[in-house]
């Protein structure tokens, strides 16, 4: 019998402490950070896509430049 009770008390434990941990969370006004933080990844993301994109045009310069100073043996007949 007092197997049965501390199995049905940590099942109970097991499901109420994540919600009373949520609770607390929404209390101090994590919404704002997550916010924030959204805002910031974000931004970050923006700046990864724009660094990436210059890469791209980097590269298509340096292959381009690379195809005008290639200089190919004359050919012979």
């Amino acid at each position: 019998m007092k197997r049965l009770a501390a199995i049905i008390l940590l099942g109970m434990l097991i499901f109420v402490w994540p919600l009373h941990s949520v609770a607390q969370i929404s209390r101090n006004g994590t919404v704002s950070q997550s916010r924030d933080s959204r805002k910031a990844a974000k931004k970050q993301q923006k700046a990864q896509k724009k660094y990436a994109k210059a890469q791209r045009k980097a590269q298509r310069r340096m292959l381009k430049t690379e195809r005008k100073n290639t200089k190919y043996p004359p050919r012979r007949f």
